[in-house]
């Protein structure tokens, strides 16, 4: 008689909708090589952001 209180109370629990990133990791492996394409091509964008700004920012020092 437990169990079947216990299996109603357990059954009434609604399954919570998959997480943001496990929905993006899903949709990741989905479209493969287009994916790692559009993240490689983001590092290189943001390391190239980088190089570029420490090179104009650098500092003057004098001999």
């Amino acid at each position: 008689m437990t169990n079947k209180k216990n299996l109603e109370k357990y059954s009434s629990h609604k399954i919570p909708p998959p997480s943001f990133v496990k929905l993006a990791m899903k949709n990741m492996v989905r479209k493969g090589s287009q994916s790692l394409t559009h993240l490689g091509l983001t590092a290189f964008g943001v390391l190239g952001f980088i190089i570029t700004i420490a090179y104009l920012a650098r500092p003057n020092i004098p001999n």
